[in-house]
């Protein structure tokens, strides 16, 4: 990899069982990868776009994290359309392929951006499923637009107001998760952080936050290499960072209380918490708060991964996912 020339974003739309497509929404444009449900694979392209041998199956919605971008999903991509689903990976505003606007990684318009994309994908509701900052967006969505979401996933993704809680009063959990957050709140500093050196931040907060086991792995070696290159994309490490400043600045404005008072509405469709037993970044106990908040929430532990358990042990991810489902 080579810092001179800063990546296409097309590098991102790597070749597999899957069909890269562009989906305009709540005003931008996305980049999603879609397995066809029938065959875990491409379908036939049709003079108005990618035709799927059955239009009628449910919808899933797959989100990545922090300095990720779709490839996180590749795993359950064609692991859920084997089982009969319609399986959709996004990059997220300001990741990978799709738009980067200067403006709206905040709650409300991250949520509004899954709500009209799950609309332009021809659907009325979806089942979403988040890794970390996906996560929260899953959550976001299931508050601001009930009617849309069906049921949620999530893999180390806490329920943001048990998150904000929890740091405030868990020593060690706010020891693992603050520092971080804190020094990417700097103007421009960030950014450097995440781009200079092809990306080295990225491959030090994976082999931070990953298990031992696929840490030591090619797959791992290759991910993070595919990471290290879509960081590096122009314009993807400001607004990654963007999330996380939002985070933080709107605890001290209006629009951040107002967010946060309507995030604490219980979530009552049924909501899958799925969490690494070996993650030293989001702790379990971190993960089980807040229940009342989410009646319905069933709270699963996955062997031998990390903070990434959706790819450190992607079989047992995708058996969970896919018993939600049914």
């Amino acid at each position: 990899m080579s810092s001179i020339t800063p990546p296409d974003p097309s590098a991102v739309r790597y070749d597999g069982p899957w069909i890269h497509r562009d989906v305009h929404a709540n005003g931008i444009r996305f980049h999603v990868v879609e397995a066809d449900p029938a065959a875990g694979g491409p379908a036939m392209p049709t003079a108005g776009g990618p035709a799927f041998a059955d239009p009628e199956a449910p919808l899933v919605v797959l989100l990545h994290g922090f300095g990720d971008f779709w490839w996180s999903w590749r795993h359950q991509l064609t692991g859920l359309a084997e089982r009969g689903f319609r399986t959709v990976a996004v990059d997220l505003r300001g990741y990978g392929d799709s738009d980067k606007p200067p403006r709206g990684y905040d709650g409300w318009t991250l949520a509004g951006d899954i709500a009209g994309l799950i609309r332009a994908l021809g659907y009325t509701e979806a089942t979403l499923v988040g890794h970390a900052e996906g996560g929260l967006v899953c959550w976001a969505t299931a508050v601001l637009h009930p009617r849309v979401v069906r049921s949620i996933a999530l893999v180390s993704s806490p329920h943001p107001a048990s998150l904000k809680r929890t740091i405030l009063r868990d020593k060690a959990q706010r020891a693992a998760w603050l520092p971080n957050f804190l020094r990417y709140q700097l103007p421009r500093y960030g950014e450097r952080l995440l781009t200079t050196a092809d990306g080295a931040e990225i491959e030090r907060l994976m082999r931070q936050r990953a298990g031992e086991h696929w840490s030591t792995t090619p797959e791992f070696a290759d991910t993070v290499a595919r990471l290290r290159t879509a960081i590096q994309i122009p314009g993807v490490a400001h607004c990654a960072l963007e999330y996380q400043r939002w985070a933080f600045r709107s605890q001290w404005r209006p629009d951040g209380a107002r967010f946060m008072a309507t995030m604490r509405e219980p979530v009552r469709i049924p909501v899958l918490s799925m969490y690494g037993d070996r993650d030293r970044y989001i702790f379990a106990s971190t993960i089980r708060r807040g229940l009342r908040l989410s009646p319905a929430r069933h709270v699963v532990p996955i062997p031998d991964s990390g903070h990434y358990a959706h790819q450190e042990n992607p079989d047992i991810v995708t058996a969970e996912i896919a018993k939600l489902l049914a």
